[in-house]
């Protein structure tokens, strides 16, 4: 048997985190193609299968499974090894690259953003907005944000800012000419502003009251993929959005948007940063969470 190098089991890590060569390979910054040729070498000089690879899909055998539980703590203990000596340098340099939908940026760049600059004069923010969920290993991000029932299971989440309520919202002159719906049911009768969610599927309204839940499958002929444009149709007196209150708290103040259904409206497990779980977390990041943490603490 012929040692393997600590790349090739980096390699492997991530392919069995994975059950994929393509976001493997994204990970590591090789080719799928020389992935594979890495895997192939570990099996030869491991003597053992380690996948089982069809065009469909990627799982382990029984010696894969053993070696991936093997490798995972280890590997962590590496990363924890080399982010010790950050505190031998002058502080995290580089580019800290975040995926998160369009409203989220914006609560970033009010409350997060300007406080890791200050603080880390040598770190770069790269925010990308995205309202579909990507794979934010082949996009080249370090995290991704959102809502945490949307977050991939291979995924270290890190909760910040703590339960998020909904509600539903519609302009003032809406109002006036539809009528305030007095129960959810009476949003068949409404223009609803609908949304898109990152699977594809339409967002199904939830609402609770005194235990009794009720799930509306809104009528309405306006479909939106993000939070952002929804808020500005309802301001446009287009219908009824139902956004994050966050989302809308700016426009309730100035009272171009009032909620309706307020009793009806409950809140629902907030915001996660999340990233690979088995890769190295880079300061940047790192140094980022934190100031997540600080500015935006978990609560509730």
């Amino acid at each position: 048997m012929s040692k393997p190098s600590f790349n090739d089991l980096v390699a492997f890590t991530a392919v069995a985190t994975h059950r994929s060569f393509r976001r493997a390979a994204a990970e590591v910054g090789l080719a799928p193609s020389s992935l594979s040729h890495v895997i192939s070498a570990l099996k030869r000089n491991l003597g053992v299968r380690l996948l089982h690879r069809t065009t469909r899909s990627v799982s382990l055998t029984e010696a894969g499974e053993r070696l991936y539980a093997r490798l995972v703590p280890a590997l962590q203990e590496v990363d924890h090894a080399l982010l010790a000596l950050d505190d031998f340098r002058g502080g995290p340099t580089g580019t800290v690259r975040i995926n998160a939908p369009e409203v989220v940026v914006q609560v970033l760049l009010q409350q997060v953003v300007p406080h890791v600059l200050a603080r880390h004069p040598a770190l770069s923010v790269d925010l990308v907005s995205e309202g579909r969920l990507v794979d934010i290993v082949a996009a080249g991000c370090d995290a991704g944000i959102r809502f945490s029932e949307s977050v991939p299971q291979d995924m270290v989440a890190v909760p910040f800012g703590g339960p998020t309520r909904f509600l539903a919202v519609a302009a003032p002159a809406y109002l006036a000419r539809a009528g305030i719906p007095p129960t959810p049911d009476a949003l068949h009768r409404h223009a609803c502003i609908r949304h898109r969610m990152p699977s594809g599927r339409l967002y199904h309204w939830e609402f609770e009251r005194r235990g009794q839940e009720v799930v509306i499958d809104v009528p309405g002929r306006l479909t939106l993929d993000q939070i952002a444009p929804m808020r500005e149709a309802a301001e446009a007196g287009l219908g009824i959005a139902y956004v994050p209150e966050y989302a809308v708290s700016t426009a309730l103040q100035r009272g171009t948007l009032v909620p309706v259904l307020e009793a009806w409206c409950p809140a629902i497990p907030g915001l996660v940063l999340y990233y690979p779980g088995h890769r190295h977390l880079p300061p940047g990041l790192r140094a980022f969470i934190e100031m997540l943490k600080e500015v935006l603490p978990q609560h509730g």
